[in-house]
């Protein structure tokens, strides 16, 4: 376990440079989490870190595979500035911590409801996990284990939640890239949805 938190974060400062600030959750009954800070220019990263120690096991599963099953850890990319987003801190804690207290899975398409805001103020209460791969490359680890993934969170208003329930990730997705949303914006209004 941690042998791999210590790839993972190797594999975030190689990415996203040297942590400006960390954060340490732990919820009865799971591993500790910590939320790592990275800030460059006007864009400020939060990532996980404590979430791909074991990996996520299906709740419908018999027994949980210690070894093998998905990895992950959580990115959250917003504008700096703009609104008081390092109270994400613990909500991102929260989200790391559902495999191990809700039994869930965590992958690209799904959606994560924390039924409050994400920060002070926020019109989002959720977020759209997104495809692995881009900001931060999929880190690998000897076999029979999978490798983690770097999953990008994209915070979505209420009425885009229940849109995508409707519609599905990709045409939610299509719509913000149609509209030129700028998902950063911590600020940003809902997205035009007939």
């Amino acid at each position: 376990m941690e042998e791999v938190l210590a790839l993972v974060e190797a594999r975030l400062r190689t990415a996203l440079g040297e942590p400006d600030a960390r954060a340490a959750v732990t919820f009865l009954g799971t591993d500790r989490i910590e939320v790592l800070r990275f800030t460059e220019g006007d864009v400020v990263r939060y990532a996980t870190l404590g979430m791909s120690a074991q990996p996520m096991t299906d709740p419908t599963a018999a027994l949980a595979d210690p070894v093998k099953g998905p990895r992950a850890e959580l990115l959250l990319t917003v504008r700096a500035g703009l609104a008081d987003t390092d109270k994400v801190l613990r909500p991102l804690a929260v989200l790391a911590a559902s495999p191990q207290v809700e039994g869930v899975v965590v992958a690209a398409g799904a959606s994560l409801d924390l039924g409050e805001p994400l920060w002070p103020g926020a019109p989002f209460s959720s977020v759209l996990v997104a495809e692995s791969g881009g900001l931060v490359e999929d880190l690998e680890l000897d076999e029979p284990r999978d490798p983690v993934r770097f999953l990008p969170l994209l915070p979505m208003t209420p009425n885009e939640a229940a849109w995508k329930r409707v519609h599905g990730a990709q045409a939610l997705q299509e719509r913000w890239l149609n509209a030129g949303t700028d998902l950063r914006d911590p600020l940003r209004r809902s997205v035009t949805l007939d």
